[in-house]
């Protein structure tokens, strides 16, 4: 058969588009033959907009419900959007709206760490005990590590940070050349940790994911250039987010090193204890300042003020302490070997999503970054049987033009097709889920000019719209 498809494939797409032939168990295969298109002639399919009717949104709190212990606003809207779902004590469900949001914040990250020369990989969430033995971690981690066997009694962890495992696989390079470094190797992954009591939804639970970031470098000089320009990097994620940050001085705890900052969100939900100055602006965690201190040690001026904060990002510069460890060399000018200095960077990227909606958000409705919108655009139909009903096949190819034409919005537009339900209920829900335009087809769609109600959930403004008008706006909108 497969001599028979080569010559079938060779020697006959001229003159056959299909061969039958007669197998010996007597039944009949069929062979179809295409020829492949030129690049250009290929086009992108058209999406249709997603069917509100359609998509997995489990409500798990019903209006005038009571939360229980839900003790902070992003874990109680996400829960009651149906953004997740709880699993076991600090684990959940990421159901589609939410991984869609969160997809696109990876793409943003993806963005600014390629910017700096980070190369992204995909590490074993299973670690040997070996590894985190040898950098002498394996009982420093205490109770908060999980640990296991396997059917041989070898002991393995489920990784909660890889300090260890891209070290091991630096070193098991032979003797990598200066010219190859910096180095930043990264992945975004679930890390995983025993959290004794979780809380806050996914602000701190047992399994989450993390952008975790290591760098390689030639000499101190180096490392430190490194690290304050992953730092940067950092710092233009969270203003394309449009959230309000501050970079503190930080203790380096279990990781190690002798330099390290958070990247924190000013919240009144937010564990950390931050000392900020108001003359100079140096801020710190209050773990890395004496008991009582009140001038700030900086301009020596300014009072430290308290404040609290959500951490949503953690860097560290390492030097050798791994390094050394697992013997990571690189052959340096002089073609000597070298210990490799080392930084390690890290983001929580659901800890960010949660954040974002629990700085950002009202009580009763999301708002998010833009870029990270799960959807950008709601469009409302009538409601059936209305005056406007006949306006209803309007609001279909509305949904259909935005969503294929405007390249920004391919893939971002949504549309309620709930028409049994008031315009008021719907746009009740899309103001609870948060996308930053809804539009919805009314009366005003039935006059000679069709003008469409528009609605900037963000900063709640309202506008009538003609078609060219609505597409100018949208056309504006900043995707990723």
């Amino acid at each position: 058969m497969e001599v028979f498809m080569h010559h079938c494939h060779h020697k006959l797409p001229s003159l056959l588009s299909r061969t039958l032939f007669k197998a010996s168990n007597k039944s009949y295969i069929y062979c179809t033959i295409h020829s492949s298109p030129s690049v250009s002639a290929v086009s992108k399919p058209v999406i249709p907009p997603a069917l509100v009717s359609r998509l997995f949104l489990p409500s798990n709190l019903r209006e005038g419900q009571e939360g229980g212990d839900l003790t902070c606003r992003s874990q109680r809207l996400m829960l009651q959007t149906g953004l997740i779902h709880p699993s076991n004590p600090g684990c959940f469900y990421y159901l589609p709206v939410a991984l869609r949001s969160m997809e696109k914040l990876v793409r943003l990250i993806d963005e600014e760490m390629w910017a700096i020369g980070g190369q992204k990989v995909d590490m074993p969430a299973l670690c040997s005990a070996e590894l985190w033995k040898k950098s002498g971690r394996w009982e420093l981690m205490g109770k908060e590590m999980f640990r296991l066997l396997d059917r041989h009694n070898a002991e393995y962890c489920l990784g909660p940070t890889h300090e260890e495992a891209v070290t091991e696989l630096f070193a098991s390079q032979t003797m990598i050349s200066y010219k190859k470094l910096p180095l930043l190797l990264y992945q975004v992954t679930r890390k995983f940790r025993d959290e004794q009591k979780p809380k806050f939804g996914l602000l701190r639970g047992r399994e989450f994911y993390m952008k975790d970031m290591y760098s390689f470098d030639m000499n101190e000089e180096a490392a430190l250039h490194t690290y304050h320009s992953v730092c940067q990097a950092y710092g233009r994620i969270f203003d394309r987010l449009g959230l309000k940050w501050v970079q503190v001085q930080a203790a380096t705890g279990n990781i190690g090193g002798t330099l390290s900052h958070e990247f924190q969100l000013p919240a009144d939900i937010g564990e950390d204890q931050l000392l900020v100055c108001g003359n100079c602006g140096f801020s710190a965690n209050i773990e890395t300042i004496d008991p009582g201190q009140t001038e700030c040690s900086l301009c020596q001026t300014g009072t430290l003020t308290e404040s609290k904060g959500i951490e949503v990002g953690h860097t560290f510069y390492l030097g050798t302490k791994y390094s050394q460890a697992f013997k990571a060399l690189f052959v340096n000018a002089s073609n000597v070997p070298a210990v490799a200095e080392m930084g390690c960077f890290g983001l929580g990227v659901t800890r960010i999503l949660a954040a974002s909606i629990e700085v950002m958000s009202s009580e009763d409705a999301i708002h998010w970054p833009g870029l990270i919108a799960p959807y950008q655009v709601c469009v409302l139909p009538p409601k059936k049987g209305s005056k406007a009903h006949e306006v209803t096949s309007m609001a279909d190819e509305l949904a259909q033009s935005l969503g294929n034409s405007l390249p920004n919005l391919r893939g971002e537009v949504v549309l309620d097709d709930r028409i049994q339900m008031t315009i008021g209920k719907r746009l009740k829900d899309a103001k609870i889920l948060g996308y930053p335009y809804v539009v919805v087809i009314g009366q005003k769609a039935l006059e000679d000019l069709p003008l469409f109600e528009v609605i900037r959930q963000q900063s709640g403004e309202t506008m009538f719209l003609s078609k060219e008008g609505l597409v100018d706006l949208l056309s504006r909108v900043e995707t990723i």
